[in-house]
Parts: C-alpha cells; sequence; structure tokens
C-alpha cells in the first residue's frame, strides 16, 4: 500500500499504519529528515500515550506508556556500529515481548528482526508533502 500525503495528515496515516499492520514490529526507512520520528510521535499519540517522546539517538530504546499500561518502544540505531551493540540492550527481549517496537534505521540489526514485521517506506515529495509505503512481511 502507498499513500501520499500532507504534514497535516499526520493522525490519519498514523492511524491507518496501526490498522493495517500485520505484526507490533515496525521498521521505518527514508532518508535523514524524511519524517520517521515525527511519524513515530504521531504513531505513540495514536496508541493513547502522551508522554514526550523523542529520538532515542543515543540511548537507542525509549520506553513510552499510556495510562492504560500500553507500552511502545521506539529505537533508533542509526549510530551503532554492529548488531552486538544492539544485542547488548536485549533487542531480541523486545521483540519477543508482544509489544508495539517501532524501529529507526532496521538497516543496522537485520538480521535480528523476527520474521514478521511491517516496513514503513517514507520518501520526501516536498517540503509538505510525502510517501508512504507499508510492506508486511511473515
Amino acid at each position: 500500500m502507498k499513500i501520499r500525503y500532507h504534514k497535516n495528515d499526520l493522525p490519519l496515516i498514523a492511524k491507518t499504519i496501526i490498522e493495517n499492520s500485520k505484526s507490533k514490529i515496525i521498521t521505518f526507512k527514508g532518508e535523514m529528515g524524511a519524517g520517521k520520528t515525527t511519524l513515530i510521535k504521531e504513531l505513540v499519540k495514536s496508541l493513547g500515550i502522551n508522554d514526550v517522546t523523542s529520538s532515542p539517538t543515543f540511548s537507542l530504546v525509549n520506553q513510552y506508556q499510556a495510562d492504560n499500561n500500553l507500552l511502545v518502544f521506539h529505537f533508533d540505531f542509526y549510530r551503532i556500529n554492529n548488531e552486538t551493540e544492539a544485542m547488548d540492550i536485549g533487542i531480541e527481549e523486545y521483540f519477543d515481548s508482544g509489544t508495539w517496537c517501532f524501529i529507526e534505521w532496521p538497516n543496522k540489526v537485520k538480521n535480528l528482526l523476527p520474521l514478521k514485521f511491517d516496513e514503513v517506506f517514507i520518501e520526501v515529495i516536498n517540503d509538505q508533502e510525502r510517501t508512504i509505503e507499508i510492506i508486511n512481511h511473515g
């Protein structure tokens, strides 16, 4: 599924991604500045979490929790040098937890991804518009 959207449509796009996800593990690909973190912030919000969200570039993972105890894990692997660093934070345990996992720069951990996950590709059209493509694996 490929969708063109305006930045003002992010709440609807987030809802569409959640509704079309076949897995709670979603990877996000796109060039630097494409809007991966911005989209993930909207996804977190659409799941009922009101925490301040930010990219976990230095911590590698942020955890967000809703009032109903729903958890979301947000990973940013841009700065890791090898998959061992992801193993050291217990990435497999996060994936096996059954909770939402949103992953930026998944190419850095491609051998660690489970067989069932969803991919979101973001492409910049212009300053205000993007396209996303959602691909289900597994």
